[in-house]
């Protein structure tokens, strides 16, 4: 059997929910709760073969799905914080020294620390190499002569989406596009 990537589900009135799997999909379409389709990949399951009449059951989903139902996941509109989507978000970029690090020599620093009252939201928390956190250790950036090379913010729901799933569709991509913010959010390094 084909391999079937997560299905992008959306409320009935177009907006990004979160990702599904295939056989969530299939339910939602047997219970006649998909109210519309977007993008252009179809996906073909089968079931197994009737014994009465000898046919084989077969449906088709689409890679983008409108919904009917209510999702609770995202009622305060602030996505999860996990060092996952923050090195993500950062583009596994230090935002002390500018440069690129694998996940492993990452971590997660706090503008203003946490030992001074810093909260673990997204708009203060940064991805840093382990060199530059040990090296601010419990200053914020001015205090450390270390200035933040981008302003960290908080993801929409959209560009949360794009940060959690590894293999997204070209139509999921291009739907979650029109829902991220239009400014780019590369930071900007100076050149070394």
């Amino acid at each position: 059997m084909q391999t079937i990537p997560a299905i992008l589900k959306l409320d009935a009135g177009g907006l990004p929910v979160g990702w599904i799997r295939w056989q969530t999909a299939v339910v939602l379409y047997a219970r006649d709760r998909v109210r519309w389709e977007a993008g252009e990949e179809r996906f073909e399951i089968r079931g197994g073969t009737c014994a009465r009449t000898g046919c084989q059951s077969m449906i088709e989903i689409g890679s983008i799905i409108a919904v009917s139902d209510r999702s609770k996941r995202f009622e305060k509109g602030v996505p999860l914080l996990t060092n996952r989507t923050l090195f993500q978000r950062d583009q596994n970029l230090c935002l002390y020294c500018g440069d690129h690090f694998s996940i492993n020599q990452l971590t997660r620093d706090h503008v203003i620390p946490a030992s001074r009252g810093g909260l673990t939201i997204w708009e203060n928390c940064v991805t840093a190499c382990r060199v530059c956190n040990q090296k601010k250790d419990s200053r914020t950036p001015e205090e450390a002569s270390m200035p933040l090379l981008a302003v960290p913010y908080t993801p929409n729901l959209a560009e949360y989406l794009i940060l959690q799933n590894r293999r997204i569709l070209a139509d999921q991509m291009a739907f979650l596009k029109g829902y991220s913010r239009k400014q780019a959010r590369t930071p900007a390094v100076a050149a070394h």
